[in-house]
């Protein structure tokens, strides 16, 4: 059904002032939503932000009054189109997110359809249970989506998919009424069929169509087998069909089990009860077996089916090679033993880990004894989490591999009888061979789902086609197994067109009848399994289209240019997550706001739209762009957390470069980028400086005329300079025999701002046996990078890199206090220089690192020990740097401060804290910052105690704790100075 016929603006217009809740039809929120984590593209006529069921009763009139259609969409991490089409977005996960009854004696809770998984399950935690469904998503995996889908994950081998779990449903129909579906007794089937409405000629169509011998015997012979659970293969009738009313089965009849996978095409959920269970048992462990080939796998995953696991996953050589190449999965990787083609994650589970590891040892020698794999490390509970972690990785990591080329989802969502899954396997890569292909294989082997997925250039017209050819032998293929298309991940767009295959075509007739009964005007998310369009057509690229170049500033060579860096975004929204659902640094300004353009998918969707259809001679000179960069804290969560490793903070900083060119550098943005030059000023004459900086008067005015927030604080001028500290005072200082000599990176916030800090870390490290030379060398360049400036930014990095190269080495590092300034060394300098120092740069940046880093290689090295410092009781809640999490680690921090025998130290599980250096201190961004730091940090603050030292080793996070608790944070290097011995 097409939108875009006539003028909608006037109707929208009205609609929008109807809504308690947004609609949006300008261009930038149209190209937020026009893909999912498909293949698709498709510009929508609006979106909507839904706040109630009253607001979606007013689409669904809409709709059929003006002819278009209602696309329902919850974290849109969807990888067969589902919720992608030419009608109106309707996006829940904005408002529609409270849980709204939970009965614990029962053992079920009532939700709206935008609540998120893993969020759930934390508050369920306490109570002793768990939704047990558990995607690879569901850290942005929202219950309504979960139920379109009918999702399974990792644990259905025990607990089943959504649609088991499934009690109750309302919804909206198409003519707007509102239904509830629930189990029922056939005397409670009969009074719905009398009634005079929707609801009742739903039950009555059902019931002429089942009731039909010829209907159920196509379902009976054509549908996948009844063995494979994980079976979405178009509308689920045969659920309803195995009921009491038709057949001997004892299950009473559900339109629930309809729902479930239906994908939105049937009616609109606006909330559900579901059924929960009790926590699994506490302790697990993980046998990670490692084998030489696919098949061999596939055989070791039925010996573990019969084991009796809790899961049983497979990840294979091309994933887990591209893990070695993101910063945060490459740490998870460490049970890899070899170079294996196919390694077999499977879990079990006990009431203590003796009977966990003991189920282990047992599939162990079962693999042994059967001449199945090479090594069976068995990771154990302090580290599953993290094993879990790479495999759940794996569809972003895919974006990884290099070029246009990528593992393209398609024919990766096959399930089959799990004694079928070793001759499929091998029949499918004798297929798939003759289209020269080695596809990529992971996911569920337990299950008998394999995710499959071929490597195409989609920007090809041959690839485009090989997409069909390849989607169509795999489903010829299922279908010689009785085998399901869809496991998990629904029909959509992609699948289709093969449904009539798949289960003949009388089914899928009986599946367009059903269509037309419950949605007879088509406003339900058309096009989805009946009636799609052609499966290689409304793609996200054009057949034979070019990639545009574009110079830039920084070297994005290695991605293919800044284009292809934005490019590798495949839409699996690991940037939704929010801090109850996994946590993590990555997309703060989302957490906050729940808006898609706050995410790194929406601003990496956003750059690419723009610039592959830009018209302009500066094709970055677009306001959309700026719109959703505004956001962005450069906090470098995505450059670690992004398994795709988007890097939204260099993409960010390149953008206002290139968009400066046309519209010129705001005077507040020259002020912060040029922070070190006045403060330089200010600092030969501190005194009347920190008057103007403090006093209400001229500091208030001070800060209108910059656009700072009135309620912040203006960070003051030392009375002296680090510099001229360490020039005067140095070698007044005594301390052990020298270990080894270090260069201090002096950085223009500790030199002017923190100048306390700085010679608290230079006393530390001299009392300790290291000799500190600060030497003459240019700032390091971090407000100018974040502000666009590179020009300026570059100059500093070859300064830098220049001097530093010469004189740095892994006998001699640089440590920089300040985490943003050194870890420049580490992230941008090696793209920023110019290709004369490229080497330089890339070689010295193994050699820079925080005072952190270094103090706690040196723990470890044993050259520095616990008799040295305090043996005093302290509490002490650390909050780590942004950058720190995404190029360093916070345990640095953590283990230095635990030195002292009696410190205790907790790890504050907070992301970005909201100041993110001048961030924070534009007016226009104060509150959503404050609001950042609410949403664990500041809590966190002020619940510890008095006499609890909160420790912070960014100075922006320490002047956001300032503010937002008024409490003062502490380097942690103050932390340990203080706990010298004296």
């Amino acid at each position: 059904m097409s939108s875009t016929k006539k003028d909608f603006t006037p109707l929208l217009n009205e609609l929008a002032r109807e809504l308690d809740g947004e609609l949006h039809f300008d261009s930038l929120m149209k190209t937020l939503y026009a893909t999912d984590a498909s293949v698709y593209r498709s510009l929508p006529l609006a979106v909507a932000l839904p706040k109630n069921s009253s607001d979606i009763k007013k689409l669904i009139r809409f709709a059929s009054e003006q002819g278009t259609s209602l696309i329902p969409r919850t974290a849109g991490t969807s990888l067969a189109g589902q919720c992608v089409g030419e009608g109106i977005v309707v996006d829940v996960s904005k408002y529609m997110n409270q849980a709204i009854e939970f009965n614990k004696n029962e053992g079920w809770i009532r939700v709206q359809p935008g609540v998120v998984r893993n969020e759930l399950n934390n508050y369920l935690k306490e109570h002793g249970y768990f939704f047990s469904p558990i995607t690879s998503t569901a850290t942005r995996a929202m219950i309504g989506g979960m139920v379109g889908n009918n999702s399974c994950g990792t644990t259905s081998i025990v607990y089943g998919s959504t649609r088991e779990h499934v009690l109750e449903l309302k919804v909206l129909l198409s003519d707007g009424s509102e239904a509830v579906f629930k189990s029922m007794t056939p005397s409670d089937f009969e009074l719905k069929c009398k009634q005079d409405d929707m609801e009742g000629a739903l039950y009555r169509h059902i019931r002429e169509e089942l009731e039909k011998p010829e209907t159920q015997k196509n379902i009976r012979e054509h549908f996948p087998k009844a063995s494979i659970h994980r079976r979405n293969t178009g509308y689920a009738v045969d659920y309803l069909l195995e009921t009491q009313l038709f057949s001997d089965s004892p299950n009473p009849f559900d339109f629930c089990k309809l729902l479930c996978g239906s994908e939105g095409t049937l009616a609109i959920t606006t909330e559900i009860k579901i059924h929960l269970d009790r926590l699994p048992e506490p302790f697990d462990i993980v046998v990670a077996a490692h084998f030489e080939s696919i098949h061999e796998s596939m055989k070791a995953a039925q010996v573990a089916m019969k084991q009796s696991p809790t899961a049983v996953e497979l990840m294979d050589k091309i994933i887990l090679d591209c893990t070695k190449e993101n910063v945060e999965q490459s740490r998870n990787r460490d049970f890899v033993e070899g170079d294996p083609k196919a390694i077999l994650m499977v879990e079990f589970r006990g009431q203590d880990i003796e009977e966990a590891r003991a189920k282990g040892l047992v599939f162990v020698e079962a693999l042994k004894q059967a001449g199945l794999g090479y090594a069976f490390p068995v990771i154990g509970p302090e580290r599953t989490s993290s094993a879990w972690q790479l495999r759940s990785a794996g569809l972003g990591l895919l974006a990884n591999i290099p070029g246009d080329k990528k593992a393209v989802a398609c024919i990766e969502d096959t399930a089959v009888a799990i004694e079928d899954l070793a001759n499929y396997i091998d029949e499918f890569a004798a297929i798939i061979k003759e289209f020269g292909q080695e596809p990529v294989y992971y996911a569920h082997a337990g299950a008998g789902e394999i995710h499959l997925r071929p490597i195409l250039d989609l920007k090809k017209a041959k690839d485009v086609e090989e997409f069909y050819q390849i989607s169509e032998a795999s489903a010829k293929l299922v279908k010689k197994y009785r085998g399901s298309l869809s496991g998990e991940h629904g029909d959509g767009r992609v699948r289709a067109a093969f449904i009539p295959m798949m289960v003949g075509q009388k089914n899928y007739d009986l599946f367009k009848r059903v269509k037309a009964t419950w949605d007879p005007k088509g406003i339900f998310n058309p096009g989805k399994i009946v009636d799609a369009p052609p499966m290689n057509t409304s793609l996200r690229y054009e057949p034979e289209m070019k990639t545009p170049d574009f110079p830039t500033k920084f070297d994005f060579s290695n991605v293919g240019g800044i284009l292809r860096m934005a490019e590798k975004c495949n839409g699996s929204g690991d940037c939704r997550k929010l801090p109850n659902s996994g946590g993590g640094t990555m997309c703060p300004s989302y957490q906050a706001t729940r808006y898609e353009k706050d995410t790194t998918r929406g601003r990496a969707n956003t750059l690419r739209e723009f610039l592959t259809n830009s018209h302009k001679k500066n094709p970055f000179d677009h306001p959309e762009i700026k719109e959703v960069m505004d956001l962005c804290l450069s906090c470098k969560g995505c450059t670690s957390e992004c398994p795709s490793n988007v890097d939204m903070s260099t993409l960010k900083a390149e953008f206002q470069y290139q968009y400066q060119k046309a519209n010129g550098v705001p005077l507040r943005s020259r002020a912060f980028a040029y922070i070190n030059k006045l403060n330089g000023l200010g600092s030969s004459i501190p005194g009347i400086s920190n008057f103007f900086l403090t006093n209400a008067t001229f500091g208030g005015g001070l800060k209108k005329f910059l656009g700072v927030a009135s309620e912040r604080n203006l960070p003051t001028i030392s009375k002296q300079s680090l510099r001229n500290w360490y020039k005067k005072e140095y070698r007044k200082l005594s301390g052990k025999p020298i270990i080894k000599s270090l260069y201090f990176f002096c950085d223009e916030f500790t030199n002017h701002n923190d100048t306390a800090t700085g010679i608290k870390a230079i006393t530390l490290l001299r009392h300790l046996g290291y000799e500190v030379k600060l030497i003459d060398h240019a700032e390091s360049g971090r407000g100018a990078i974040s502000k666009g400036l590179l020009d300026y930014a570059q100059k500093m990095a070859e300064k830098n890199v220049s001097l530093f190269s010469e004189l740095v080495n892994a006998d001699s590092p640089l440590i920089g206090l300040e985490p943003s300034a050194i870890l420049s060394f580490r992230d941008e300098y090696p793209r920023l220089v110019t290709k004369r120092l490229r080497e330089k740069a890339k070689s010295l940046k193994f050699h820079c690192e925080m005072v952190d880093e270094f103090l706690a290689k040196e723990i470890i090295a044993g050259n520095i020990r616990p008799e040295d410092f305090t043996s005093e009781s302290k509490q002490v809640h650390l909050h780590g740097h942004c950058h720190q999490k995404a190029l360093s680690s916070v345990n640095y921090s953590k283990k230095i401060l635990e030195l002292p025998v009696n410190y205790q130290v907790n790890v504050i599980p907070s992301g970005c804290c909201g100041m993110a250096g001048s961030f924070g201190y534009e007016k226009e961004h104060y509150k959503l910052s404050m609001q950042i730091g609410e949403m664990v940090l500041f809590p966190a603050v002020r619940d510890a105690g008095e006499d609890t030292l909160i420790a912070a080793p960014g100075t922006s996070c320490r002047h956001q704790i300032a503010d937002g608790t008024g409490r003062k944070a502490l380097h942690p290097v103050e932390i340990l100075f203080e706990a010298l011995k004296r």
